[in-house]
């Protein structure tokens, strides 16, 4: 047997409430009715109170009763004052409680059927009695001529009379409780849809199960998430993304123009348009950004996914580098078949002695580069990625040259220092140089290439100088920007892509820095230094 489901959250909420605004009203109009009850028996007692005193202290009363027939004079009185005054009844009455009037003739001369000892006493007293109209609430008065009490008014309002203004008083007390209570079910009505369209008709189990999925979710999530509301402030911010953006503190709730990201970053996650698998740098690492707005009626946000890129970044690095080394090898293999067919011939024509003066020049040439920089570069790596750029270097007619002071023994470097970041930092650096050198160098020229690696007083230095055209000092801090490029305007590149502004990144992951200066060779030198600590930097 399947169990009903539980009524929406909405649901709940509404038939809570329009119990509470009926019980409400309800009350109130009990509490209006019992109010209006004791106020109507109140305005009686005073409307009776005022009559009977005014009729007892009139002159014209107290001269008719002197009479010897009080009747004749004071029924007609006193039936006009009833009607202006609007009571049941007045009674003008002897001491012995004899009727002199009466709203019926037929009781007048009949005794009064009321209590008059308080007032034969000189007192105004109140009481409800059963009279010849039925129970009414009544006030007797005495009569003084000259101080002595000559007879008594009594004056008085019907219960029914009283219930029938009551009843007045109750069917529009009724009515405004119903209108009350229609307007508040209205009210309540609304908001509760607009509530159900805005929880989706869940009920509150089914919402606090959304919400811990929620949190499980964003939380074990390595991806960076971001949601940005209208405002282009941070709505929503995950574990990976305070990771990935380098975020400290409470983010939820600051604008994004706020949080300290690069420029570039900065303008993808405000950009109302969508963005797809942009990389983008921030102070340590690689991204890939990709927005996409939120839309439901009206634009309610932006959706923001990060991805970790560094180390694919690094990983394509070294591959450049791995194809640039097997292109160096398939331009020396193609240079050294040449090389040994001219050796082949020359023997085959009988100058041996030709043939070994060229096989021996070619041979000091190439194992005096070799030399130099395995004696100076003692760090397999770095003298792996020298000798294979020089090779690609005189590929493209550049001269790739160590300098005299260079000297890095092997195991100096720190452990922390990976060898990756080397090849990323020196082999991004190199391949700028040989490109500015080789385009931009005059005809008939060889470009240049001169490399400084040396390790002293706790110092890393690397440092890479060019022949070619340099680079304006107006754009010695844009250079490292990503995306920053002169390959449009002209064969000069000192910045393609994310290579330069790479290289800042790694550098300032390691605590070191880079800049830019003229190199005497006339084109642009670029030098890196990092510290050598023993201690992994913070």
């Amino acid at each position: 047997m399947r169990l009903p489901r539980p009524r929406s959250l909405a649901g709940q909420l509404f038939a809570m409430q329009v119990v509470l605004v009926a019980v409400l009203v309800a009350g109130t109009a009990v509490l209006a009715y019992a109010a209006a009850l004791g106020q109507a028996k109140d305005t009686a007692l005073r409307q009776a109170t005022a009559c009977a005193t005014a009729v007892a202290d009139s002159p014209y009363v107290t001269r008719a009763v002197r009479g010897d027939d009080p009747t004749k004079p004071l029924q007609p009185y006193t039936e006009r004052v009833r009607k202006d005054a609007g009571v049941a009844f007045i009674v003008v009455m002897d001491t012995d409680k004899t009727r002199y009037t009466h709203t019926r003739p037929s009781a007048i001369g009949k005794k009064y059927l009321g209590h008059i000892g308080p007032a034969l006493h000189g007192q105004v007293f109140q009481e409800t009695h059963l009279g010849t109209l039925g129970p009414s609430v009544r006030v007797v008065a005495p009569v003084r001529d000259h101080g002595r009490i000559t007879a008594l008014v009594s004056c008085g309002i019907t219960v029914e009379t009283i219930g029938d203004r009551q009843r007045r008083q109750l069917a529009w007390l009724l009515s405004a409780a119903a209108v009350a209570l229609a307007l508040g079910g209205l009210g309540t009505y609304v908001i509760n849809a607009r509530l159900r369209r805005h929880t989706h008709g869940m009920n509150a189990a089914e919402l606090s199960r959304l919400h811990d999925y929620h949190q499980a979710a964003l939380h074990a999530v390595r991806e960076g998430l971001l949601l940005l509301d209208g405002r282009r402030a941070v709505a929503l911010i995950n574990d990976g993304a305070r990771e990935l953006l380098g975020l400290t503190g409470d983010a939820v709730g600051r604008p994004v123009a706020d949080l300290g990201l690069p420029a570039p970053l900065t303008e993808a996650l405000l950009d109302p348009d969508p963005r797809v698998d942009e990389l983008h740098l921030t102070a340590d690492r690689v991204v890939v950004v990709n927005t996409s707005p939120v839309d439901g009626g009206e634009r309610r946000g932006t959706m923001v996914t990060l991805r970790d890129h560094t180390e694919l970044q690094a990983l394509s690095g070294e591959l450049d580098s791995v194809r640039g080394f097997a292109e160096a090898l398939r331009s020396q293999a193609h240079e050294a078949a040449n090389r040994l067919h001219t050796v082949v011939s020359l023997i085959e024509l009988g100058r041996a002695d030709e043939a070994v003066d060229f096989a021996t020049a070619e041979l000091e040439l190439a194992q005096a580069l070799t030399d130099r920089v395995v004696g100076a570069v003692g760090e397999p790596v770095l003298a792996a990625l020298l000798l294979g750029k020089a090779a690609q270097a005189n590929e493209y007619g550049v001269e790739l040259t160590l300098t005299e002071d260079s000297g890095i023994d092997d195991g100096l470097l720190p452990g922390w220092l990976p060898a990756r970041d080397l090849v990323t930092v020196l082999g991004n650096l190199i391949d700028n140089a040989i490109d500015a050198a080789a385009g931009g160098r005059p005809v008939g020229e060889q470009g240049r290439v001169v490399v400084t690696a040396r390790a002293t007083d706790g110092e890393l230095l690397l440092r890479v100088a060019d022949s070619g055209p340099g680079v304006d000092p107006g754009h010695a801090e844009e250079i490292f920007r990503r995306g920053w490029t002169t390959k449009a305007a002209g064969p000069t590149v000192h910045g393609r892509g994310l290579g330069l502004a790479i290289v800042r990144q790694t550098v300032r992951r390691h605590g070191g820095t880079v800049t830019l200066e003229r190199a005497p060779e006339g084109g642009a030198a670029f030098a890196v230094r990092l510290p050598l600590r023993t201690e992994l930097p913070a």
